[in-house]
């Protein structure tokens, strides 16, 4: 069972604009440095790596993401503050 999951991600307006970033990632565009030029986070300044964290740390459809995917994959996900661009870097 995962107990703690490490993301980075991107926060953006709207859904498009999430799926734009995705498509250019998957394209070859590098996660970090859109995540500092893009997201309207401020972990977006550190290429968007929110470190390691357990259950209960983050708000529910970013956690659900965090826990629900594997390492290496990349969703988009809805919260109150906006549209998530998340990547699974690790999880333990």
């Amino acid at each position: 069972m995962v107990r703690q999951a490490r993301c980075s991600h991107i926060l953006v307006k709207t859904y498009d604009e999430a799926l734009e970033l995705q498509r250019m990632v998957y394209g070859g565009a590098n996660f970090a440095q859109l995540a500092a030029q893009r997201s309207s986070c401020p972990s977006g300044r550190q290429g968007g790596d929110l470190g390691w964290f357990g259950r209960g740390q983050m708000v529910k459809p970013f956690e659900d993401a965090a826990f629900s995917y594997n390492v290496g994959d990349m969703t988009i996900v809805q919260t109150q503050f906006g549209w998530h661009l998340i990547y699974i870097t690790g999880q333990r």
